[in-house]
């Protein structure tokens, strides 16, 4: 699924209550009226072009986890894109229910817009219980209000984008981002495949914990595979590369709010074939590691 230039926009609105609302409403998908374990996912308002790949992620994790009982929250979930979808229509999401056991669920989940299928996915949900328990610690990089806002270094760096690209990223979006190292765009040079970025919603969520996992799903796609272009000094939002997600894993260990600082620490072991793979770690400030994430995507260099 391509990646456009404003992954997040949801509002013309300055309101940073109305903004995360939106996100929240995108997220939410609703039923479909006669047909059962069938859910339609909305249009994101000022959406252009092909829809964000973790859009899609997040809105078939929502449809999912609306057929599994409560005390079975989702703790993996595995995905293909198959198509681009686009802006211009909802789109439905149906569930098949392949498991209900003592202690796990498994549904898979199909995406469609028409006749034709966009995304696949299978999640499992897993009854919790106690068990023997260790995590990675947390990379040492400065805390988010030490950082400059994606906003800022878009102010100090307005002349490297051309004035269409300035436009769309300056527009208001529902996920607050500050990065640890320069990001790709802002590179003249090759790099270490490795990002680390503070992410969070820009307002207050309800408190469903459903609903930070379907927003942790939906920025578990942002910034994944741009890792991948790092080592060769091109970017899609530089214009010098496009990306497409061609696969996408998701593991939830434990639960977190989206709506707090959340360190998305990414880095990319391989890229060949124009293909490139990257995995990342989700931590809370305070240091758990609460999810993970693998993706591989199309990553072609523009002349």
């Amino acid at each position: 699924m391509l990646h456009p230039l404003s992954t997040t926009l949801l509002s013309d609105s300055h309101d940073p209550a109305v903004i995360a609302a939106g996100l929240a409403r995108l997220l939410t998908v609703a039923p479909e009226a006669g047909t059962p374990d069938a859910f339609l996912g909305a249009r994101k308002p000022g959406g252009v072009g092909r829809v964000f790949g973790g859009q899609i992620v997040a809105q078939g994790l929502a449809a999912a986890q609306a057929t599994v009982a409560a005390d079975r929250p989702v703790h993996s979930l595995h995905a293909y894109f198959l198509r681009p979808g686009s802006e211009d229509r909802e789109i439905r999401y149906t569930v098949l229910r392949d498991l209900d056991g003592n202690n796990f669920a498994n549904r898979r989940v199909v995406a469609s817009q028409g006749e034709d299928p966009i995304f696949t996915m299978t999640a499992s949900f897993h009854r919790r219980g106690e068990g023997v328990q260790h995590g990675l610690p947390m990379p040492a990089v400065p805390a988010p209000d030490d950082l400059p806002s994606e906003a800022d270094l878009l102010t100090i760096y307005a002349d490297r984008l051309s004035e269409q690209r300035r436009a769309l990223l300056a527009r208001p979006r529902a996920i607050e981002m500050r990065p640890a190292e320069p990001l790709n765009w802002l590179r003249d040079t090759p790099a270490e495949p490795v990002a680390h970025t503070w992410l969070r919603c820009v307002a207050p969520l309800p408190d469903d914990p459903d609903l930070h996992r379907a927003v942790i799903a939906y920025i578990s796609d942002m910034t994944l595979l741009g890792t991948s272009m790092l080592p060769h000094g091109i970017s899609g939002k530089a214009g010098t590369a496009k990306g497409a997600s061609l696969d996408h894993a998701l593991w939830f260990h434990a639960d977190a709010r989206a709506d707090q600082w959340l360190l998305y620490a990414c880095d990319s072991p391989w890229a060949g074939q124009m293909r490139g793979f990257s995995r990342g770690r989700i931590f809370t400030q305070d240091g758990r590691l609460v999810a993970q994430t693998a993706q591989e995507g199309l990553v072609h260099k523009l002349d």
